[in-house]
This record gives structure tokens, sequence and C-alpha cells, in this order.
């Protein structure tokens, strides 16, 4: 197993990291807790010492799963790493209440990684307001955590200022080599091994996005050079590549995952200039599976009929990239409301007036409805 020193810590952990959010499922919803063991004790028998979860995960039952796991092992022969909800947290006693919560439902008596979990703009206001950090620093002294970062999903801006405005022990960015231009992006890697904080990564293959590509070739980029290697492996591989990234988090649904990962992670390879180059031509293709040049700038909102253009076209072109139907699927059904979709256009035409991209709005708004109506 790679294992990686965070200098700033004292700490080595492995490179690879278990998440927890995404544990196999049973019928009815529920963790398959036996299976969840399973790959859990396989992946810590294999060297495996970095275990995330969160207190929302499955509904708010991974963390007692994870906990249980790893209750059967010494406690100081790995990492754990939970988050504070600060959507849930309207006051001090609100963090208080759900922390010790948290260490309950873990099985133990205190968190090695805690974690502001999805840091943005809004959420670090409330961090501020209610004064949560000097809590925090609170919970350190009294041996309930030993080191406070934060996971993030919002613009490079935010993320510079989050990063330099409080002593971080380390911080959790979304990375991958096709989101790379996105969130904190690659200026925000930078930033963190600037100021010397240590980074652990999600989403590396982009909620499964990147295991499993397009049949149109791209795949073929990967196995002619590393016939044995796994699409996945390129992903991981990729974020393991930077220096200061110490941890490379993957959700795990099934033992094959596991082992797949193992593989990777145990005989570990950055990628080679050639590598790198293979990527970038993956990278690309995808990138042309777009169906129109959408930045999201909004320009274009707010629209008349109440149609949330940029989020239609979010969803469409993210399907054609990855043709990842289930993803799809939920996105166009659950994840955004009947009135803020493309059906509700009515052909005003203002959208296109504002459009910098000049993009046919109307014309794909009307193609893209159709289309995903009929997955």
């Amino acid at each position: 197993m790679e294992y990686r020193k965070m200098e700033k810590l004292g700490i080595s952990t492995s490179l690879l990291g278990f998440g927890c959010m995404r544990f196999p499922t049973n019928a009815d919803g529920s963790i398959d807790e036996k299976e969840a063991l399973a790959m859990i004790d396989t992946a810590y028998q294999s060297g495996v010492t970095y275990f995330d979860t969160a207190y929302p995960y499955h509904g708010g039952t991974s963390e007692a799963v994870t906990g249980k796991a790893l209750a059967r092992y010494p406690r100081d022969s790995y990492y754990l790493a939970t988050k504070l909800p600060i959507w849930d947290v309207k006051s001090i006693a609100d963090a208080e209440r759900i922390f010790h919560e948290q260490l309950e439902r873990l099985q133990k008596d205190y968190i090695d990684f805690y974690l502001m979990h999805a840091l943005n703009s809004a959420h670090w206001n409330v961090i501020k307001e209610l004064g949560i950090l000097a809590y925090c620093e609170k919970l350190r002294v009294a041996g309930k955590i030993k080191y406070l970062g934060f996971s993030f999903h919002d613009g490079y801006e935010v993320f510079e200022e989050i990063l330099t405005s409080y002593k971080w022990d380390f911080c959790q960015i979304q990375l991958n080599y096709m989101d790379k231009d996105t969130q904190a992006t690659l200026k925000g890697v930078a930033l963190a091994e600037k100021l010397g904080i240590p980074m652990i990564i999600m989403e590396p293959v982009k909620g499964g996005s990147l295991a499993k590509l397009p049949h149109d070739g791209i795949d073929e980029l990967f196995k002619k050079a590393r016939p044995e290697a796994s699409t996945s492996s390129w992903a991981l591989r990729y974020v393991g590549s930077f220096d200061n990234v110490k941890v490379v988090l993957s959700g795990m649904s099934t033992m094959a995952q596991v082992e797949d990962n193992l593989k990777t992670f145990s005989d570990f390879e950055p990628l080679s200039e050639a590598e790198q180059r293979i990527i970038e031509q993956a990278a690309e293709a995808l990138r042309k599976r777009v169906q129109n040049g959408c930045t999201n700038c909004r320009y274009c909102m707010p629209c008349p009929a109440g149609v949330d253009i940029p989020r239609c076209f979010a969803i469409w072109n993210q399907y054609h990239i990855y043709e990842n139907v289930n993803e799809t699927k939920w996105n166009w059904t659950q994840d955004i409301e009947a009135a803020k979709k493309a059906s509700n256009c009515v052909k005003c035409g203002k959208c296109e007036q504002a459009c910098p991209q000049h993009i046919a709005i109307r014309e794909d708004l009307a193609r893209l409805q159709e289309e995903l109506d009929r997955l």
C-alpha cells in the first residue's frame, strides 16, 4: 500500500481512502452490513488506514456501520473522518448535539479528521457568524478531535478566502481529470501546496462516470497503453500523481471495486508524461461530446417562463459526455422541478438575445426535453 506523509501533521496515511458514502445496499435501500463489513475488512487488512464517512450518508446510518466495522480493530491503527453538516446547524447547541450524536454512532471517544461539510460561501458565513471554529477548537483541546478541516463545493475565489482565513490542518476538494477547472480548480491545488495544507481528494472517478466511458474509442486510449489496467485506475492515478494529495477517497460499492483499487494503490505508479498526454486526449474526446457551449454564465436568466436554462443544459450535456443513464434519470426526475424544465419554454427568444455564446437556446431546449423524457 502506498502511504503519504502529511508533514504539517507529522503522520502518514494510506493514499487510498475508503469513502463510506456508497456502501452496498439491500432491496429496501438499507446498508448491506455483512458485505460492507467484509469490504472494510479487506481494505484494512490490505493496508488502508483512512476511512471517511459523514452525518447524512446513507440516511444517517453510514457512521454507525463504519463505527461498527472499525470497532474490531485497535483504535490507533486507522484514521477516522466524519463531517459536521453546516446546513443543519443554527446554533452552537446544534453543533454540540450533532457532534455527540456522531461519537455515539461511531462508538468512538474521539474523531481523527473532523470536517466542516460541503463548504460554500453561504455555509462559510454561517461558520463565521456562529463561531463554530472556536467551538471545534474546544473539542480539540478536550481531545475529542485531532485535526480540523473542511470539504468544499464552490468556486476558486471562495476556496481561497476559506483556505487563507484559518490555520486549517487539511482540506478536501473534488478533483478529477474532467473537473480540474471547476470548483477549487488546479489553482486551488497549487494554493494548498504553497500554504503547506495537505489535500484529500473526493470524486476522483466523478461518481463512477470515469470508470466506464462511452463506447466510441475513448476507453481504447487507456487499454492500448495498459491492457491490464481498469479505466477507473487511470482516474485514480491522475489525482494521486499530485505531490500534495495525501489521500484519494474512493466510494466503493462492491468487493470488486475494493480489489481493483487495492491493486492500483498497492503498487502505485504516478502517471508518466506519456500517460498524462493520454489522459488529456481522453478528456478532450469526452469534452467533444458536449451538445452545446453553455458555460453557466446565466446571462440568459431569469427566464420569463421560469425555465432553469443552464441546469437543463448541464443535465443534457453531462448525459452525452458520460452516457450515465441512471444518474441522468435521477437528475431529470428528482433534481430539477417540473416548473423549471425545458417544456415550459414559450419561445420568446429573450435568452438568445442575451447569450454571449450565441446558442440556439429555444431549439436546444426542445431537443433536450424530448431526449431526456425518452429515458
